[in-house]
C-alpha cells in the first residue's frame, strides 16, 4: 500500500509484487496493458535489443514513474506504449483495443482526445501562439472544443496573460506550462511524460512537477512518465525501474533516498 511522508507526499508502493502487477489497492480497470513487448532495431548486419519481454498493466487513475538513466530505452518504452512506435514482439492493449489490429491511422484516432503528451523539448509549433498550440488537440478531437477551452487551460497553468506570444517569447518553464495545458486541455483519459523537467533548472522544474500533479490529481487522469529524476518519481503510487531494456521491480523510497537524483 502506497504511504504518505511526514510532508503529506505519497510514496511508492514498496511490497515484492511481480513488474507487471497493478498494486493490489488499486481495483480500477486497467488502461493499458503490456504483455512481453519487445523492441529489436537492426544496424548493418547487427541487431539490437532496446527492450526485452517486457508485461506492465496500469490501471486507471493511477501514477506510474518509469526511473532509468540516459539511455535506457526509456522513451523508446514510451513510443511503445503511446502507439507512436510498433513492438518487434509482444502485444500492447490500449482502452481495451489491441493495437497490433490497428494501423497508424486507427492508433492516432485511439489517441485522439482520450491521450495527451508532454514532453522534455515541448516540441511546440514554432509559428503558433501559445493560445493556438494548446487548441491543436482539440482540433484534432472529436470532442472539439471552443477557443475558450484553450484560454482556460492556459489561465489554468498562469498563462492567461500570454495567449499571444510565440514559443520563442516565452521561457522554457512557459514552454513546459503551455506544453502541460496541451496535454490536459482535452480532458484525457490517459497522460504520458517524457522527461518533463529534463530541459529546466531545478527551482522551475519543482513548479512544473507542482503543476503537472495538481492537475493530474484534479483530473483523476491516469499518469505515465519516464524520468531519471527520483524526486519527480517520488510523487507517483508507484515506481519501476527500466535497466539495460529489463523492467525491475518496485523501486523502495529507501532506494530511491540512498541513490539520489541521479
Amino acid at each position: 500500500m502506497s504511504s504518505e511522508s511526514p510532508q503529506g507526499e505519497r510514496q511508492p508502493t514498496t511490497d515484492q509484487q511481480a513488474v507487471g502487477d497493478v498494486p493490489k489497492n488499486i481495483v480500477r480497470h486497467p488502461v493499458l496493458h503490456a504483455d512481453k513487448l519487445s523492441k529489436k532495431v537492426t544496424s548493418g548486419e547487427r541487431s539490437l535489443t532496446i527492450l526485452h519481454d517486457l508485461s506492465l498493466s496500469v490501471a486507471a487513475g493511477e501514477s506510474v514513474a518509469i526511473l532509468g538513466k540516459s539511455g535506457a530505452g526509456k522513451s523508446t518504452l514510451l513510443g511503445l506504449l503511446a502507439g507512436l512506435d510498433t513492438p518487434s514482439d509482444g502485444e500492447l492493449t490500449l482502452f481495451g483495443h489491441a493495437l497490433s489490429r490497428l494501423d497508424e491511422d486507427g492508433r492516432a484516432a485511439l489517441r485522439a482526445g482520450r491521450v495527451g503528451f508532454v514532453f522534455q523539448n515541448f516540441q511546440l509549433l514554432p509559428t503558433l501562439s501559445a493560445l493556438e498550440n494548446v487548441m491543436l488537440p482539440l482540433e484534432l478531437s472529436p470532442r472539439a472544443g471552443e477557443t475558450q477551452t484553450a484560454a482556460h487551460w492556459l489561465a489554468r497553468v498562469g498563462l492567461g496573460e500570454r495567449v499571444e506570444h510565440l514559443p520563442k517569447q516565452l521561457s522554457g518553464g512557459e514552454q513546459q506550462r503551455v506544453a502541460v495545458a496541451r496535454a490536459f486541455v482535452t480532458d484525457p483519459e490517459l497522460v504520458f511524460a517524457d522527461e518533463p523537467t529534463g530541459n529546466l533548472d531545478p527551482d522551475t522544474g519543482a513548479q512544473i512537477i507542482d503543476l503537472l500533479f495538481s492537475l493530474n490529481r484534479e483530473a483523476g487522469t491516469t499518469l505515465i512518465l519516464v524520468t531519471h529524476d527520483h524526486a519527480l518519481a517520488r510523487r507517483c503510487d508507484r515506481c519501476l525501474r527500466l535497466d539495460h531494456g529489463r523492467l525491475e521491480a518496485f523501486v523502495p523510497k529507501d532506494t530511491l533516498n540512498e541513490e539520489g537524483n541521479q
